[in-house]
């Protein structure tokens, strides 16, 4: 049997370890409750599995067990329901807090993992202008190429020991806080009698309360110390962030090789690569899947990964009609169905199956090997959508910019928050994604949400099903507006207690969606062949059948209502929603 057969096709759960009560036991608990048996063969953890600290686990500290939420016997209880296990290794980036990191910034130059992490002005040398701020911004016609993530260059500036300031590469997040000052952090300011140092520090402490620039500051007659003050305030900084990661250092491999060991042995059989297509830098390029270096470093990943058993499924969001999708699954990877959400979204509003259809052909046409999903950790893709000019050419997406606008308005009108891409002066370019649970983008609708869950099943693909979504959760509005820069995220990651699990099934809309996911999982028709039937495209008619086996979806999308017929032990049965 092949490594791929090895991975089972039925359906994945998808949760961080403590969306459920307060750890990963409390969601084996809900697993084994009858109402569960058969669900589900997969489970994809994320990463606050893991040591991290920013970006709900996707800035991790090491990749040991996380205690407080998972332990060895929760794997093994996994292992006892027959669950398979997904990961994730972040390949860009590790935490600040990161033992390379701070053996970095404790010992300079002379650390070990000096050359682990990207000093941005070492990396620019020659090839930009120092600013006043000891940054060197690149040249124009480089800087314009640059694909970013967030507003502003791409740097998290950084103090060593010695009281010098390096900026760092840092793609994603950060957050930088200080400390506030008493009396004995300015003794070493000679020239500060006691009523200038009450002054000072009223005035520092309380801009830190305030979230002021602290270089904007006056000290009035103590203007003069401004820049000793400052260093002594900025040694008591704390940062958190995901620095990205040199992926010509051979230590970062050595740590790649340890880490996909590391997973393999906790029972991991896919693995995600989050942020790979960002690993592979290079002056004059885009620095977002670079090509052939991103090729080289997935190959190279794949390597380890095969030594490990795992499989790989890198993840990347771009344009469809950059056809980068196209590229890995050529390449033999399986790859994230992240058009799935808003093309979904689109066939139920507006009754019309076309370019829901026109994909999943092309999925079959081509042998993709998918995992698919409807909500998830992150937002609801849309930049996914759109066509992209390539070459002079351009090449069409899978919906037309309007018809995208409609979805992310839509959404929005409902309640979700909206994700962008910025250039680097901090303009807006591109929107990214629509962040709402997936019940609330379908205005709350049970059955609206009922059928995109049987459109889901059906497709092909291995589905992954997000936890909140089967209880038919609602926006967070509370809590995405107290998640910082990060928050708007926060409105789908609602944590349920076991008795919000026990009051869901008791109820139709978990019920239902719960048969559904068994019978997808369970079938035998499902691993067989799949055929996206001739309908009218207020229709969807899709047929799964395994020699005798059959299992076959018929869609009303002017009235959300559907049927499904199949087989079971050999009887033939029918259910209608």
């Amino acid at each position: 049997m092949s490594k791929e057969n090895k991975i089972s096709k039925g359906v994945m759960l998808n949760a961080y370890p403590d969306s459920i009560g307060c750890n990963l036991r409390d969601i084996i608990t809900m697993l084994k409750m009858p109402e569960f048996k058969d669900a589900f063969s997969l489970f994809y953890v994320l990463p606050t599995f893991f040591n991290s600290d920013l970006d709900r686990g996707f800035s991790v500290i090491d990749y040991n067990l996380n205690e407080e939420f998972v332990s060895e016997e929760d794997l093994k209880a996994l292992d006892e329901l027959n669950i398979q296990l997904k990961f994730d290794i972040v390949l860009n980036h590790l935490s600040v807090a990161s033992p390379q990191f701070k053996d970095l910034l404790e010992h300079g130059n002379q650390s070990k993992y000096k050359d682990f992490f990207i000093n941005w002005n070492e990396f620019w040398e020659r090839h930009g202008t120092m600013d006043a701020d000891g940054i060197v911004i690149p040249k124009k016609e480089f800087i314009n190429k640059l694909f970013m993530r967030k507003s502003g260059l791409p740097i998290l500036k950084v103090m060593f020991p010695d009281g010098t300031e390096k900026p760092y590469w840092n793609t994603f997040y950060q957050q930088i806080s200080y400390t506030k000052i008493t009396e004995i952090d300015l003794l070493s300011v000679s020239r500060l009698n006691s009523q200038d140092t009450r002054f000072i520090i009223d005035k520092v402490n309380k801009a830190i309360e305030e979230n002021q620039d602290l270089e904007d500051l006056d000290f009035g007659d103590c203007n003069d110390d401004k820049s000793e003050i400052l260093q002594i305030v900025n040694k008591k900084r704390n940062y958190l962030g995901q620095m990205d990661v040199n992926a010509n250092s051979e230590l970062v491999w050595d740590f790649y090789a340890d880490t996909l060991q590391k997973v393999s042995n906790y029972g991991g059989k896919i693995l995600r690569l989050d942020a790979f297509a960002y690993l592979h830098k290079e002056i004059g390029q885009s620095n977002f899947f670079n090509k052939p270096g991103t090729w080289e470093h997935l190959e190279r990943i794949k390597q380890i990964a095969d030594k490990n058993d795992l499989t790989l499924l890198p993840e990347i969001h771009a344009e469809y009609g950059l056809h980068l999708h196209d590229e890995v699954a050529n390449e033999g990877y399986r790859i994230y169905d992240f058009f799935l959400p808003g093309l979904t979204i689109h066939t139920i509003e507006n009754a019309n199956s076309k370019a829901l259809v026109t994909w999943a052909n092309e999925i079959i046409t081509k042998g993709y090997q998918t995992v698919n999903m409807l909500g998830c950790h992150d937002g609801i893709p849309v930049l996914d959508l759109k066509g992209k000019e390539v070459n002079g050419r351009y090449n069409k997406g899978l919906l037309e910019d309007t018809e995208i606008e409609a979805i992310m308005n839509k959404i929005m009108e409902r309640g979700g928050r909206v994700k962008n891409l910025y250039d680097p002066s901090g303009n807006k370019i591109s929107y990214y994604q629509v962040n709402a649970t997936f019940f609330s983008a379908l205005g709350e609708d049970e059955q609206k949400l009922l059928l995109a869950r049987a459109i889901q099943m059906f497709m092909p693909g291995i589905p992954q099903v997000w936890y909140l979504d089967i209880f038919a959760g609602k926006n967070d509005y509370e809590a995405a507006d107290k998640g910082g820069s990060a928050g708007h995220k926060e409105i789908n990651r609602t944590t349920l207690s076991l008795k919000d699990v026990e009051a869901g099934l008791k109820t139709n809309i978990v019920r239902n969606q719960l048969e559904l996911i068994r019978l997808r999982n369970t079938s035998k028709a499902f691993l067989g062949t799949v055929t996206i039937n001739d309908s009218n495209d207020s229709e969807i008619n899709v047929l799964w059948k395994n020699q005798k086996e059959v299992a076959h979806l018929i869609a009303n999308l002017k009235n959300h209502t559907f049927t499904i017929d199949y087989t079971e032990a050999g009887r033939s049965k029918k259910t209608t929603f």
